[in-house]
């Protein structure tokens, strides 16, 4: 189920916004920049960067994800591990608002997100 239309200018709004402070320098954003895309249910912010594997080629490495419960208007936080699985942030699982996630995701008061 897709998010709805409400859903939808409060994520462009938040997301944008991050976006527009937690950019690298506009010079470097070729071989770093940072992104997000809404999957479902789901808001994911990742890095762009140049491919592991090849590196003429750009690639999304996930950093965090949202996911949003309509029944409980809450967002659940998860974090991507080196397993490759997203995996409940613990200290704080869920959020009333995306906001709080962006902000839970710019903290990292654990270096779960960023290292």
């Amino acid at each position: 189920m897709a998010l709805e239309f409400e859903n939808e200018i409060e994520i462009i709004e938040v997301m944008e916004s991050y976006l527009i402070s937690a950019r690298p320098r506009e010079e470097i954003r070729s071989q770093l920049d940072i992104g997000y895309k809404v999957d479902g249910q789901n808001v994911i912010i990742f890095e762009i960067r140049p491919s592991w594997t090849n590196p003429k080629e750009k690639a999304e490495y996930y950093v965090a994800k949202a996911a949003f419960v309509k029944k409980e208007n809450t967002w659940k936080i998860f974090w991507l591990m080196s397993d490759l699985k997203w995996h409940n942030y613990k200290p704080l699982p869920r959020v009333k608002s995306l906001k709080e996630f962006v902000d839970v995701v710019k903290e990292d008061k654990l270096g779960c997100f960023w290292g």
